[in-house]
């Protein structure tokens, strides 16, 4: 069976929850309308991705970074607070399964820490996973903390059995490996990476897993930040880009059959077949036929780490 996906890049209302929580449930009316019944978002997408960590200067801009965080978390998304619902209710009214990138902010007990994590929201509006980012990469440590293995799970939806690694933690083969040993149809990799290396290392994975793989930067521009964004004019310039997005689909065995679409603040389409993934998979099966349980096994913790448990 055919399904119908979309990758949405355009550029989210940064460090405005209220006003990205719109324009996605405009992106799901238009996508459900057009047939789609999988959308993808980018990392962080609400309410973008912390492009800024990437040129603060460590010690001199500390005044500045902590006025820019203090408006991320104020931002960020409690799940317990309900701030999802209006896109779980979106999902639950077109039929469409969602995978979004948000900044999710742990409430329930420092009310402070920021992750980096991705939902996979099911066609009745259920949150059917959150992944939390296992690993921030250089500076992103100054704004997420470490995510536990809880949410490395595949959860079956009506396009296909979906698991999800958010941008470099896709090159931790252990967590790569801990996916496709749960019948994987469909590798969602949420990315601010956009480089050729990047594109490759999709493809790889594609053969690897035998699987379907969508991966989506956001595009972005310095003129798409906001006017009141600190210091604005010394960290962005309107005419650059800042991101090209290259929202890629790649289907089982490598070749990509939509994208890269670079420097396009839109939404790619493609149709994929989830029957595909486990006929790839009769050639080269690395969690089956393809495995050497004799020689090698993988332990995962999936129990869910909270943060005291680092001081017990």
């Amino acid at each position: 069976m055919v399904n119908k996906v979309a990758i949405i890049q355009t550029p989210p209302a940064y460090l405005n929850r209220e006003m990205t929580v719109a324009g996605i449930l405009e992106s799901i009316a238009e996508c459900a309308g057009n047939g789609v019944e999988l959308l993808v978002f980018p990392e962080a997408y609400i309410p973008g991705y912390p492009t800024w960590v990437w040129r603060l200067k460590p010690g001199a801009d500390m005044s500045l970074a902590g006025e820019i965080h203090s408006r991320l978390r104020e931002n960020a998304v409690d799940l317990a607070r309900g701030d999802l619902q209006p896109i779980q209710d979106a999902a639950a009214k077109h039929g469409v399964t969602l995978v979004l990138g948000i900044h999710e902010l742990e409430s329930e007990f420092s009310g402070s820490t920021l992750f980096n994590s991705v939902l996979v929201i099911g066609p009745d509006g259920s949150l059917l996973n959150r992944h939390r980012k296992l690993m921030p990469t250089n500076p992103e440590r100054m704004v997420w903390g470490m995510g536990d293995a809880s949410g490395l799970r595949v959860v079956d939806t009506p396009v296909g059995r979906i698991g999800t690694l958010i941008c470099w933690e896709a090159y931790m083969p252990l967590a790569r490996y801990a996916l496709y040993a749960q019948d994987i149809d469909i590798m969602v990799v949420p990315t601010w990476d956009c480089s050729d290396t990047w594109l490759a290392s999709m493809r790889h994975i594609a053969m690897e897993a035998g699987c379907w793989v969508l991966t989506t930067a956001t595009a972005l521009q310095g003129s798409d930040m906001p006017a009141d964004f600190p210091d604005r004019g010394r960290l962005f310039d309107d005419a650059e880009w800042i991101n090209d997005g290259n929202a890629t689909v790649i289907k089982p065995m490598g070749a990509v059959v939509a994208g890269p679409m670079s420097r396009d603040k839109g939404v790619l389409y493609a149709e994929i077949d989830k029957r595909a993934a486990k006929q790839a998979r009769r050639s080269l099966d690395v969690t089956g036929h393809y495995s050497r349980p004799d020689i090698f096994s993988l332990a995962v913790n999936r129990e869910p780490l909270n943060p005291v448990d680092f001081f017990d």
